[in-house]
């Protein structure tokens, strides 16, 4: 049984996938099984996977019927997975090599967490551009101002993400099923720890957070409200539910010069 299980999810990411399987395959820590489920790709992500996988026992293949989003493939992911512990990898991602070493070895020595994220760097095609470390314990009052976890860097217990279920793939959660998965973990009494430690390349534009639909901006606002409540936030941060859909009327010039400047990366 490998000690660790890697999951991601692949839609049209031809592009990119080849380095962040790569990276995978070249960890410090070698002990671990590499799931990757395609989502009705169009490209040639499926070919690619496969030449890796007829090179590569540890690569394991699945394939869903059609598109059917994110976090429905990743709890396809999670019923084949038999290790320790979930890590977590986007097709256009690429991990530093001794990423899983220490987060291993963190989840190992500190039983009283459940999730091990890292710092990131962002990345677009012209290079990287910015970086974010949220070093140390998360508290609920994190979880939902939004200072959480990067999704595809983060390392948790199987046994933690099973007692929940998984990733909610109901309509109303859009595409935050991230927050929503932080926030039932915590609901439940799990807690996360962020290593002050970039291990991540994140592939993100520059613009990529102006050029989000609005309404996924609502299903954000309503999940807020909802988990605000459950989690026992004080009601004098209701008014963060709203960031969302405020934020979502600026326009786009200045939600990506605000995004730049608030990532940018610090030179020594």
């Amino acid at each position: 049984m490998p000690k660790i299980s890697v999951i991601m999810g692949v839609y049209n990411g031809a592009k990119k996938l080849s380095y962040a399987i790569q990276s995978i395959q070249n960890q410090t820590f070698k002990d671990f099984e590499f799931i990757i489920c395609d989502d009705g790709s169009s490209d040639e992500s499926i070919k690619i996977v496969r030449r890796f996988a007829s090179k590569d026992n540890r690569i394991v293949l699945i394939e869903n019927p059609h598109n059917m989003g994110l976090a429905m493939t990743l709890n396809n992911c999670l019923k084949v997975a038999q290790g320790k512990y979930i890590a977590r990898i986007d097709d256009d991602d690429k991990a530093h090599p001794t990423r899983f070493e220490k987060q291993f070895n963190f989840l190992e020595s500190h039983e009283e967490y459940a999730i091990v994220g890292t710092g990131r760097n962002m990345y677009d095609d012209e290079g990287i551009w910015g970086q974010s470390i949220i070093e140390g314990e998360r508290s609920k009052l994190d979880i939902y101002l939004g200072r959480t976890f990067a999704h595809p860097s983060v390392m948790i217990r199987k046994e933690a993400i099973q007692q929940v279920n998984g990733y909610s793939t109901s309509a109303d959660i859009g595409r935050t099923e991230d927050f929503d998965l932080w926030c039932k973990l915590y609901f439940q009494g799990y807690k996360g720890f962020n290593l002050g430690e970039v291990l991540i390349d994140y592939y993100e534009a520059r613009d990529s957070y102006s050029k989000r639909k609005y309404k996924y901006r609502i299903c954000e606002f309503k999940l807020k409200k909802r988990w605000r409540k459950k989690l026992g936030v004080s009601w004098k941060y209701s008014l963060y539910a709203y960031r969302p859909l405020l934020v979502g009327m600026l326009p786009s010039s200045i939600l990506m010069n605000y995004h730049e400047k608030r990532f940018a990366k610090k030179h020594s």
